[in-house]
Protein backbone atom coordinates (compact mmCIF):
# COMPACT_ATOMS: atom_id res chain seq x y z
CA UNK A 1 0.00 0.00 0.00
CA UNK A 2 1.60 3.52 -0.89
CA UNK A 3 2.39 5.70 1.94
CA UNK A 4 0.33 8.79 2.71
CA UNK A 5 1.22 11.55 5.30
CA UNK A 6 -0.48 14.45 6.84
CA UNK A 7 2.26 17.42 6.26
CA UNK A 8 0.14 20.19 7.04
CA UNK A 9 -2.61 20.82 9.62
CA UNK A 10 -4.54 23.25 11.16
CA UNK A 11 -7.56 24.11 13.27
CA UNK A 12 -9.39 27.82 13.93
CA UNK A 13 -10.44 28.58 17.47
CA UNK A 14 -13.62 27.42 17.95
CA UNK A 15 -15.93 29.55 19.48
CA UNK A 16 -19.25 31.78 18.81
CA UNK A 17 -18.31 33.91 15.62
CA UNK A 18 -21.32 35.40 14.42
CA UNK A 19 -19.37 38.21 12.40
CA UNK A 20 -17.39 35.35 10.55
CA UNK A 21 -18.67 33.45 7.60
CA UNK A 22 -18.41 30.16 5.94
CA UNK A 23 -15.87 31.97 3.17
CA UNK A 24 -14.26 34.20 5.86
CA UNK A 25 -13.50 30.57 7.91
CA UNK A 26 -12.49 28.64 5.23
CA UNK A 27 -9.55 31.97 4.01
CA UNK A 28 -8.51 31.61 7.48
CA UNK A 29 -7.91 27.81 7.62
CA UNK A 30 -6.84 27.34 3.97
CA UNK A 31 -3.77 29.54 4.63
CA UNK A 32 -3.24 28.63 7.51
CA UNK A 33 -2.42 24.73 6.70
CA UNK A 34 -0.79 26.33 4.09
CA UNK A 35 1.70 27.68 6.22
CA UNK A 36 1.76 24.66 8.14
CA UNK A 37 2.90 22.95 5.47
CA UNK A 38 5.34 25.37 3.79
CA UNK A 39 4.34 23.50 0.50
CA UNK A 40 3.19 25.82 -2.98
CA UNK A 41 -0.77 26.61 -3.48
CA UNK A 42 0.21 25.29 -6.76
CA UNK A 43 0.94 21.42 -5.64
CA UNK A 44 -2.69 20.76 -4.67
CA UNK A 45 -4.62 18.46 -6.59
CA UNK A 46 -7.31 17.76 -5.26
CA UNK A 47 -10.00 19.46 -2.53
CA UNK A 48 -12.66 17.56 -0.36
CA UNK A 49 -15.38 20.29 1.20
CA UNK A 50 -16.57 19.31 4.13
CA UNK A 51 -20.31 21.24 5.84
CA UNK A 52 -23.51 20.19 6.51
CA UNK A 53 -25.56 23.31 7.45
CA UNK A 54 -24.76 25.84 4.83
CA UNK A 55 -28.01 24.74 3.02
CA UNK A 56 -30.27 26.52 5.72
CA UNK A 57 -31.79 29.70 5.02
CA UNK A 58 -31.41 32.44 7.99
CA UNK A 59 -34.30 34.34 7.83
CA UNK A 60 -34.53 37.88 8.23
CA UNK A 61 -35.97 40.12 11.18
CA UNK A 62 -36.50 43.38 11.44
CA UNK A 63 -32.77 44.15 12.84
CA UNK A 64 -31.01 41.64 10.72
CA UNK A 65 -31.58 41.06 6.95
CA UNK A 66 -31.10 37.43 6.96
CA UNK A 67 -28.58 35.13 4.56
CA UNK A 68 -29.58 32.59 1.99
CA UNK A 69 -28.61 29.07 2.11
CA UNK A 70 -26.09 27.87 -0.22
CA UNK A 71 -27.44 24.46 -0.93
CA UNK A 72 -25.34 23.28 -3.96
CA UNK A 73 -21.41 23.80 -4.49
CA UNK A 74 -20.70 24.81 -1.39
CA UNK A 75 -16.92 24.08 -1.74
CA UNK A 76 -16.88 25.60 -4.93
CA UNK A 77 -18.52 28.73 -3.76
CA UNK A 78 -16.18 28.71 -0.63
CA UNK A 79 -12.96 28.50 -3.00
CA UNK A 80 -14.27 30.76 -5.43
CA UNK A 81 -12.46 33.84 -3.93
CA UNK A 82 -9.52 32.36 -3.01
CA UNK A 83 -9.26 31.12 -7.31
CA UNK A 84 -9.67 34.50 -8.15
CA UNK A 85 -7.27 35.82 -5.94
CA UNK A 86 -4.61 33.62 -7.35
CA UNK A 87 -4.44 31.72 -3.91
CA UNK A 88 -6.18 28.56 -4.89
CA UNK A 89 -4.95 27.07 -8.26
CA UNK A 90 -7.17 26.95 -10.96
CA UNK A 91 -8.87 24.21 -12.56
CA UNK A 92 -8.39 21.96 -8.72
CA UNK A 93 -11.88 19.56 -8.70
CA UNK A 94 -13.74 19.58 -5.35
CA UNK A 95 -16.02 17.06 -3.99
CA UNK A 96 -18.39 18.13 -1.36
CA UNK A 97 -18.89 15.93 1.34
CA UNK A 98 -21.98 15.44 4.18
CA UNK A 99 -22.13 13.14 6.79
CA UNK A 100 -23.58 14.75 9.89
CA UNK A 101 -20.81 14.94 12.31
CA UNK A 102 -18.69 12.25 10.97
CA UNK A 103 -18.44 15.30 7.86
CA UNK A 104 -14.50 16.29 8.61
CA UNK A 105 -13.24 12.51 8.39
CA UNK A 106 -14.96 11.53 5.62
CA UNK A 107 -13.60 14.61 3.37
CA UNK A 108 -10.27 13.19 4.92
CA UNK A 109 -10.73 9.53 3.73
CA UNK A 110 -11.27 10.60 0.34
CA UNK A 111 -8.09 12.84 0.06
CA UNK A 112 -6.72 9.90 1.61
CA UNK A 113 -7.57 7.78 -1.10
CA UNK A 114 -6.96 10.00 -4.09
CA UNK A 115 -3.16 9.54 -2.29
CA UNK A 116 -3.68 5.37 -2.52
CA UNK A 117 -5.04 5.38 -5.94
CA UNK A 118 -1.94 7.91 -7.83
CA UNK A 119 -4.77 10.14 -8.86
CA UNK A 120 -3.15 12.82 -6.72
CA UNK A 121 0.35 13.57 -4.90
CA UNK A 122 -1.40 16.16 -2.69
CA UNK A 123 -4.75 16.49 -1.42
CA UNK A 124 -6.59 18.93 0.50
CA UNK A 125 -9.41 18.09 3.24
CA UNK A 126 -11.04 21.27 4.77
CA UNK A 127 -14.19 21.58 6.82
CA UNK A 128 -16.26 24.79 7.90
CA UNK A 129 -19.66 25.38 10.07
CA UNK A 130 -21.28 27.80 11.97
CA UNK A 131 -23.70 26.24 14.25
CA UNK A 132 -24.41 29.47 16.41
CA UNK A 133 -27.19 31.64 15.43
CA UNK A 134 -28.55 33.50 18.71
CA UNK A 135 -31.64 34.81 17.32
CA UNK A 136 -32.71 31.38 15.63
CA UNK A 137 -32.52 28.71 17.71
CA UNK A 138 -35.28 27.15 15.70
CA UNK A 139 -32.70 26.90 12.54
CA UNK A 140 -30.23 25.12 15.17
CA UNK A 141 -32.43 22.48 16.21
CA UNK A 142 -33.67 21.52 12.41
CA UNK A 143 -30.31 21.49 11.26
CA UNK A 144 -29.73 18.70 13.97
CA UNK A 145 -32.85 16.85 13.38
CA UNK A 146 -31.60 16.58 9.70
CA UNK A 147 -28.73 14.08 10.66
CA UNK A 148 -31.71 11.52 11.68
CA UNK A 149 -34.05 9.71 8.59
CA UNK A 150 -36.77 11.95 9.43
CA UNK A 151 -39.28 9.86 7.77
CA UNK A 152 -38.19 7.03 10.18
CA UNK A 153 -38.76 9.50 13.23
CA UNK A 154 -42.14 7.64 14.71
CA UNK A 155 -39.81 4.77 14.54
CA UNK A 156 -36.97 5.77 16.69
CA UNK A 157 -39.07 7.03 19.12
CA UNK A 158 -40.73 3.20 19.56
CA UNK A 159 -37.62 2.31 19.93
CA UNK A 160 -36.15 4.63 22.38
CA UNK A 161 -39.50 4.13 24.54
CA UNK A 162 -38.83 0.71 24.93
CA UNK A 163 -35.09 1.75 25.79
CA UNK A 164 -36.40 3.95 28.76
CA UNK A 165 -38.79 1.10 30.15
CA UNK A 166 -36.24 -1.24 30.09
CA UNK A 167 -33.70 1.11 32.50
CA UNK A 168 -36.47 3.23 33.94
CA UNK A 169 -35.36 6.48 32.62
CA UNK A 170 -38.38 8.77 31.95
CA UNK A 171 -38.11 10.75 28.50
CA UNK A 172 -39.49 13.45 26.81
CA UNK A 173 -38.43 15.42 23.98
CA UNK A 174 -38.91 19.00 25.48
CA UNK A 175 -37.31 22.24 23.74
CA UNK A 176 -34.11 23.73 24.17
CA UNK A 177 -31.85 21.27 22.75
CA UNK A 178 -31.61 18.89 20.13
CA UNK A 179 -32.34 15.38 19.79
CA UNK A 180 -29.03 13.68 19.67
CA UNK A 181 -29.12 14.85 23.33
CA UNK A 182 -31.60 13.12 24.31
CA UNK A 183 -30.61 10.04 22.64
CA UNK A 184 -27.53 10.26 24.12
CA UNK A 185 -29.13 10.71 27.73
CA UNK A 186 -30.88 6.88 27.03
CA UNK A 187 -28.00 5.69 26.36
CA UNK A 188 -26.45 6.75 29.11
CA UNK A 189 -29.14 6.21 31.59
CA UNK A 190 -29.41 2.46 29.74
CA UNK A 191 -25.78 2.14 30.24
CA UNK A 192 -26.11 2.86 34.29
CA UNK A 193 -28.60 0.44 34.60
CA UNK A 194 -27.20 -2.40 32.65
CA UNK A 195 -23.18 -1.82 33.92
CA UNK A 196 -23.94 0.13 37.20
CA UNK A 197 -22.21 2.82 35.89
CA UNK A 198 -22.70 6.07 37.79
CA UNK A 199 -23.24 9.30 36.90
CA UNK A 200 -20.31 10.53 39.25
CA UNK A 201 -18.17 8.95 36.13
CA UNK A 202 -20.02 10.77 33.59
CA UNK A 203 -19.07 13.75 35.66
CA UNK A 204 -15.42 12.49 36.02
CA UNK A 205 -15.25 12.23 32.09
CA UNK A 206 -16.28 16.08 31.40
CA UNK A 207 -14.22 17.13 34.19
CA UNK A 208 -11.40 15.64 32.76
CA UNK A 209 -12.26 17.17 29.25
CA UNK A 210 -12.58 20.52 30.45
CA UNK A 211 -9.35 20.37 32.28
CA UNK A 212 -7.82 19.05 29.22
CA UNK A 213 -9.68 22.28 27.48
CA UNK A 214 -8.61 25.08 29.82
CA UNK A 215 -4.83 23.71 28.00
CA UNK A 216 -5.99 23.84 24.57
CA UNK A 217 -5.64 27.88 22.79
CA UNK A 218 -7.81 26.58 20.45
CA UNK A 219 -10.86 25.24 22.53
CA UNK A 220 -14.25 26.86 22.81
CA UNK A 221 -14.19 26.77 27.10
CA UNK A 222 -10.88 27.38 28.53
CA UNK A 223 -11.65 26.71 31.74
CA UNK A 224 -11.82 23.72 34.13
CA UNK A 225 -15.02 22.76 35.86
CA UNK A 226 -14.79 20.00 38.95
CA UNK A 227 -17.14 17.14 39.21
CA UNK A 228 -19.23 18.64 42.25
CA UNK A 229 -20.12 21.43 39.83
CA UNK A 230 -20.75 19.50 36.60
CA UNK A 231 -23.15 17.38 38.75
CA UNK A 232 -24.92 20.47 39.79
CA UNK A 233 -25.36 22.38 37.04
CA UNK A 234 -28.27 23.09 34.26
CA UNK A 235 -29.64 19.37 33.16
CA UNK A 236 -30.56 19.11 29.63
CA UNK A 237 -31.99 15.52 29.85
CA UNK A 238 -31.37 13.46 32.73
CA UNK A 239 -28.47 12.29 33.52
CA UNK A 240 -26.93 14.70 31.45
CA UNK A 241 -26.07 18.45 32.69
CA UNK A 242 -25.20 21.32 30.22
CA UNK A 243 -21.66 20.85 31.18
CA UNK A 244 -21.63 17.25 30.00
CA UNK A 245 -22.89 18.16 26.40
CA UNK A 246 -21.12 20.14 23.32
CA UNK A 247 -21.73 23.80 22.83
CA UNK A 248 -22.51 25.35 19.96
CA UNK A 249 -19.68 27.20 18.04
CA UNK A 250 -18.29 28.05 14.81
CA UNK A 251 -14.98 27.31 13.33
CA UNK A 252 -13.08 25.32 10.57
CA UNK A 253 -9.90 22.83 10.36
CA UNK A 254 -8.11 21.64 7.61
CA UNK A 255 -5.22 18.58 6.77
CA UNK A 256 -2.88 18.63 3.53
CA UNK A 257 -1.62 14.81 2.42
CA UNK A 258 0.60 13.60 0.11
CA UNK A 259 1.99 10.99 -1.17
CA UNK A 260 5.96 9.60 0.05
CA UNK A 261 7.42 10.59 -3.28
CA UNK A 262 6.38 14.14 -2.95
CA UNK A 263 7.15 14.23 0.89
CA UNK A 264 11.09 13.20 -0.34
CA UNK A 265 11.27 16.49 -2.41
CA UNK A 266 10.22 18.53 0.15
CA UNK A 267 12.89 20.15 2.91
CA UNK A 268 14.16 18.41 5.75
CA UNK A 269 12.21 20.45 8.18
CA UNK A 270 8.76 19.52 6.68
CA UNK A 271 9.87 15.95 6.36
CA UNK A 272 10.42 15.48 10.20
CA UNK A 273 6.48 16.78 10.83
CA UNK A 274 5.28 14.75 8.69
CA UNK A 275 2.81 12.19 10.21
CA UNK A 276 1.83 8.78 8.91
CA UNK A 277 -1.39 7.65 7.84
CA UNK A 278 -1.83 4.16 9.18
CA UNK A 279 -5.38 3.63 8.52
CA UNK A 280 -8.37 5.26 7.50
CA UNK A 281 -11.94 3.30 7.66
CA UNK A 282 -15.26 3.75 7.00
CA UNK A 283 -18.00 1.91 8.51
CA UNK A 284 -21.96 2.19 8.14
CA UNK A 285 -24.46 2.16 10.84
CA UNK A 286 -28.00 0.34 11.15
CA UNK A 287 -30.66 -0.50 13.27
CA UNK A 288 -29.78 -2.88 16.04
CA UNK A 289 -30.39 -3.45 19.22
CA UNK A 290 -28.55 -2.44 22.49
CA UNK A 291 -25.98 -5.41 22.67
CA UNK A 292 -25.12 -6.25 19.23
CA UNK A 293 -22.02 -5.05 17.37
CA UNK A 294 -22.00 -1.25 16.46
CA UNK A 295 -20.43 1.04 13.72
CA UNK A 296 -17.77 2.22 15.93
CA UNK A 297 -16.60 -1.60 16.69
CA UNK A 298 -16.92 -2.20 13.06
CA UNK A 299 -14.88 0.86 11.60
CA UNK A 300 -11.91 0.66 14.69
CA UNK A 301 -11.66 -3.63 13.31
CA UNK A 302 -11.58 -2.24 10.04
CA UNK A 303 -8.66 0.17 10.68
CA UNK A 304 -6.79 -2.07 13.16
CA UNK A 305 -6.74 -5.01 10.35
CA UNK A 306 -5.57 -2.40 7.73
CA UNK A 307 -2.83 -0.69 10.07
CA UNK A 308 -1.61 -4.42 11.00
CA UNK A 309 -2.27 -3.12 15.26
CA UNK A 310 -3.94 -3.78 17.79
CA UNK A 311 -6.05 -1.32 20.63
CA UNK A 312 -3.14 -1.90 22.94
CA UNK A 313 -0.62 -0.46 20.50
CA UNK A 314 -2.73 2.76 20.56
CA UNK A 315 -1.18 5.59 21.85
CA UNK A 316 -3.67 8.22 22.36
CA UNK A 317 -7.16 9.29 21.59
CA UNK A 318 -9.70 11.59 20.27
CA UNK A 319 -12.62 10.36 20.30
CA UNK A 320 -16.63 11.75 19.01
CA UNK A 321 -18.22 12.50 22.33
CA UNK A 322 -20.65 15.13 21.68
CA UNK A 323 -21.35 14.65 25.49
CA UNK A 324 -19.69 12.53 27.97
CA UNK A 325 -21.16 9.33 27.82
CA UNK A 326 -20.25 9.17 24.40
CA UNK A 327 -16.54 8.88 25.22
CA UNK A 328 -17.57 5.94 27.95
CA UNK A 329 -19.27 4.13 25.07
CA UNK A 330 -16.36 4.54 22.51
CA UNK A 331 -13.11 3.60 24.64
CA UNK A 332 -15.43 0.03 24.83
CA UNK A 333 -16.40 -0.03 21.00
CA UNK A 334 -12.53 1.21 20.31
CA UNK A 335 -11.30 -1.92 22.71
CA UNK A 336 -9.42 0.15 25.08
CA UNK A 337 -11.40 -1.47 27.73
CA UNK A 338 -14.04 -4.13 28.52
CA UNK A 339 -17.48 -3.72 27.59
CA UNK A 340 -19.70 -2.11 30.46
CA UNK A 341 -15.83 -0.62 32.33
CA UNK A 342 -15.75 2.85 30.15
CA UNK A 343 -16.98 4.83 33.41
CA UNK A 344 -14.57 2.90 35.70
CA UNK A 345 -12.11 3.59 33.31
CA UNK A 346 -12.39 7.11 32.87
CA UNK A 347 -13.08 7.31 36.94
CA UNK A 348 -9.22 5.18 37.35
CA UNK A 349 -7.86 8.32 35.55
CA UNK A 350 -6.31 6.11 32.35
CA UNK A 351 -7.78 8.60 30.06
CA UNK A 352 -6.22 11.96 31.76
CA UNK A 353 -3.16 13.18 29.30
CA UNK A 354 -1.03 11.79 31.66
CA UNK A 355 -2.75 8.89 32.19
CA UNK A 356 -2.10 5.06 30.66
CA UNK A 357 -4.15 5.81 27.17
CA UNK A 358 -4.87 9.77 27.22
CA UNK A 359 -8.28 10.16 25.64
CA UNK A 360 -9.71 13.59 24.21
CA UNK A 361 -6.40 15.62 24.96
CA UNK A 362 -7.99 18.73 23.23
CA UNK A 363 -10.68 18.87 25.57
CA UNK A 364 -13.35 17.06 23.87
CA UNK A 365 -16.29 17.94 22.08
CA UNK A 366 -17.58 19.44 25.55
CA UNK A 367 -14.80 21.58 25.76
CA UNK A 368 -13.37 21.84 22.54
CA UNK A 369 -16.38 22.73 20.49
CA UNK A 370 -18.17 21.12 17.82
CA UNK A 371 -18.97 22.73 14.56
CA UNK A 372 -20.17 19.95 12.89
CA UNK A 373 -18.49 19.86 9.51
CA UNK A 374 -14.97 20.89 10.98
CA UNK A 375 -15.38 18.69 14.25
CA UNK A 376 -13.31 15.51 12.22
CA UNK A 377 -10.57 17.28 10.96
CA UNK A 378 -10.31 19.20 13.94
CA UNK A 379 -9.92 15.91 16.13
CA UNK A 380 -7.34 15.05 13.64
CA UNK A 381 -4.94 18.22 14.47
CA UNK A 382 -4.95 17.37 17.86
CA UNK A 383 -3.49 14.17 16.96
CA UNK A 384 -1.14 15.76 14.53
CA UNK A 385 -0.43 17.72 16.96
CA UNK A 386 -0.10 15.59 19.51
CA UNK A 387 2.56 13.21 17.25
CA UNK A 388 4.88 16.48 16.33
CA UNK A 389 5.37 16.85 20.35
CA UNK A 390 3.74 20.47 19.90
CA UNK A 391 0.74 20.25 22.02
CA UNK A 392 3.05 22.14 25.07
CA UNK A 393 1.05 21.73 28.29
CA UNK A 394 -1.13 18.88 27.70
CA UNK A 395 1.99 17.20 25.82
CA UNK A 396 1.70 13.48 25.83
CA UNK A 397 5.14 11.69 26.88
CA UNK A 398 4.30 8.75 24.32
CA UNK A 399 2.86 9.93 21.59
CA UNK A 400 3.64 7.49 18.72
CA UNK A 401 0.31 6.26 17.86
CA UNK A 402 -2.77 7.96 17.65
CA UNK A 403 -6.60 7.11 16.99
CA UNK A 404 -9.36 9.22 15.45
CA UNK A 405 -13.26 8.32 16.17
CA UNK A 406 -15.87 10.36 14.60
CA UNK A 407 -19.53 9.59 13.64
CA UNK A 408 -21.96 11.10 12.33
CA UNK A 409 -26.01 11.08 12.10
CA UNK A 410 -28.38 8.62 14.53
CA UNK A 411 -30.27 5.46 12.93
CA UNK A 412 -31.93 3.56 15.80
CA UNK A 413 -28.98 3.92 18.88
CA UNK A 414 -25.83 4.45 16.89
CA UNK A 415 -24.41 6.70 14.36
CA UNK A 416 -25.74 6.80 10.41
CA UNK A 417 -21.89 6.50 9.87
CA UNK A 418 -18.43 6.39 11.75
CA UNK A 419 -14.84 6.97 10.99
CA UNK A 420 -11.92 6.14 12.21
CA UNK A 421 -8.25 6.71 11.11
CA UNK A 422 -4.67 5.90 12.75
CA UNK A 423 -1.67 8.15 12.66
CA UNK A 424 2.16 7.09 13.53
CA UNK A 425 4.74 9.84 14.13
CA UNK A 426 7.87 9.23 11.90
CA UNK A 427 11.58 9.63 12.27
CA UNK A 428 12.88 11.20 8.94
Amino acid sequence: MENVYVIGSYSTQFKRWPEKSIKDLTRMTYLGVLQDAGIEPRDIEFLWFSNTGWGHDVPPLADDPGKPGQMNVRGQTAFAPLVNENLFPVGVPCINVEGACASGSLAFHGAWKDILSGQARVSLALGAEKTFFPKHLELVLKSFSDGTDVEELPRLADQLGEICRECGKDWSTAGGHTIFMDIYAILGAWHMWKWGTTREQIAHVASKNHWHGSMNPLAQYQFEVPVAKILADYEVSWPLTRSMCAPLGDGAAAALLCSEDYLQTLPRAVKERAVKVLASSVAGGRRRGMLETGVSQIAARKAYRIAGIGPDQVDLAEVHDATAVGEILQTEALGFCAPGQGGNYAESGATRYDGKRPVNTSGGLESKGHPIGATGLSQINEIVTQLRREAKARQVKKADIGLIENGGGIVSVEEFCCAVTLLQKTNF
